[in-house]
């Protein structure tokens, strides 16, 4: 986890400073980090909120963005289906890109790994106390952050140390570089649909390719 943390840190520091940025305070800090858990969907709905749209808006904008757990999850339920409902529910509450990314190339080296449980756990509760401790350093350091200073830019790491281990043969090579093509070409498009539409992509290139070798 501790690459992955360089680039975690900063976002959530952004994730804090915007609570303060908007006129909250640390009790609301925390609820977001706490009850949310993605700084992605934190961010935009702390946006909107700041923007005054109503509170139902900015919870299904944050719903929305999440909705990509639910593929992650689907991918890790046959590997942990002999889990208690207890530790399920906490399984999926510690969900992030990270967590899931980390524990699932893991699997897929070592097929049948008894201790994948507990190597999800460790990455996800790691990930959390660090998210956590951060959002809290934000809200106080607020405004201290000067403007030259890219945090902003952890986000766009965070991803690609993700990303870079996960590409390990054509396929997803080629699912990596379609997606990443279509969603810069869609930079500009409205309601974030480059991003929806080059994850879209990506998918369908690597699908493709796969079949493709496979026959």
């Amino acid at each position: 986890m501790s690459p992955l943390l360089l680039g975690v840190a900063p976002f959530g520091i952004v994730a804090g400073a915007t609570v303060a940025e908007i006129g909250l305070h640390l009790p609301e800090a925390i609820g977001f980090s706490t009850l949310i858990f993605a700084g992605a969907s934190q961010l935009a709905a702390l946006d909107l909120l700041g923007r005054d749209a109503p509170v139902a808006v900015a919870a299904l904008t944050a719903v929305v963005i999440n909705m990509r757990m639910l593929m992650y999850a689907a991918s890790l339920a046959p590997h942990f289906a002999s889990l208690s409902p207890g530790r399920r529910a906490l399984g999926a509450y510690l969900l992030t890109d990270q967590a899931y990314a980390l524990t699932i190339t893991r699997l897929g080296r070592e097929p049948g790994w008894r201790d994948a449980w507990s190597y999800y756990l460790g990455a996800g509760v790691t990930l959390w106390v660090t998210w956590q401790a951060m959002t809290v350093a934000g809200v106080f350091l607020g405004d201290a952050v000067p403007d030259s200073v890219p945090l902003d830019f952890a986000v766009p790491i965070t991803f690609l140390a993700i990303l870079v281990p996960a590409v390990t043969d054509r396929p997803t090579l080629t699912a990596a570089a379609v997606g990443a093509a279509v969603a810069t070409v869609g930079v500009s498009w409205p309601a974030n649909l480059g991003m929806i539409t080059g994850a879209l992509a990506g998918i369908g290139a690597g699908f493709l390719h796969s079949v493709r070798r496979a026959s």
